[in-house]
């Protein structure tokens, strides 16, 4: 993914320099008006005066995606908006950056590995199947529970449980079921210095929203 915003943007501010240059060169002879783009926030980021040679500067970047898929993992209904880009020398940093996406079931499945399978249960409940082998007998554990985000990563802990295991069932045993199906994890592919704010659950995967400020995307 950071590869894919830095090519994105840097795109996108390549298009943006040459439209600019465009309608000068069509023009009476007469300087046209600046008006730059707002921000999201609806208030204007003033221009740097430390541009580096090589370096270009856009107020605002906006970009949105049907899906996007990275080595770290794939990514749905991806829209990212950036205040203060600037980019040159292979990197690109953004004063502030803010995405929301879906992050797919199976994206977050295979990144916890072990078998690992995620649903959609009602409202922001998620279920988990994994598989779990006890003195030679492979048992299915499933569990339900809310997700949240907590310190930048998302949590799921689950508040129903079962081992599939017939008769009762050693405390100690169902507490290792327990830390089996909890999950807690970065969202994958997102630029360092991203922190997850919120996280909700839809059909698909989980619906996340993370912003940062001073992010630094390198090739």
């Amino acid at each position: 993914m950071k590869a894919f915003l830095l090519g994105v943007l840097t795109t996108l501010a390549v298009i943006a320099l040459g439209t600019v240059l465009l309608v000068a060169s069509l023009g009476s002879g007469a300087t046209p008006a600046r008006v730059p783009s707002p921000p999201p926030s609806g208030v204007r980021v003033p221009p740097p005066g430390d541009l580096a040679t090589g370096e270009t500067w856009l107020g605002s970047v906006r970009l949105q995606g049907a899906e996007l898929v990275s080595r770290d993992g794939d990514l749905v209904d991806v829209d990212a908006t950036g205040t203060g880009v600037r980019f040159g020398g292979g990197s690109l940093r953004a004063s502030t950056l803010s995405l929301r996406a879906t992050v797919p079931f199976d994206t977050v499945a295979a990144q916890v590995g072990g078998g690992t399978r995620l649903y959609a249960v009602s409202g922001d409940r998620v279920g988990v199947e994994r598989p779990l082998t006890l003195l030679g007998r492979r048992l299915l554990v499933r569990a339900t529970g809310t997700v949240t985000a907590q310190g930048g990563l998302l949590l799921l802990e689950p508040d129903t449980l079962d081992i599939g295991a017939p008769g009762p069932v050693d405390a100690a045993l169902s507490e290792a079921a327990r830390r089996l199906v909890t999950i807690r994890t970065a969202v994958p592919g997102v630029p360092d210095g991203m922190t997850l704010r919120e996280v909700g659950v839809g059909g698909a995967g989980f619906a996340v929203r993370l912003d940062g400020r001073d992010v630094t995307i390198g090739r």
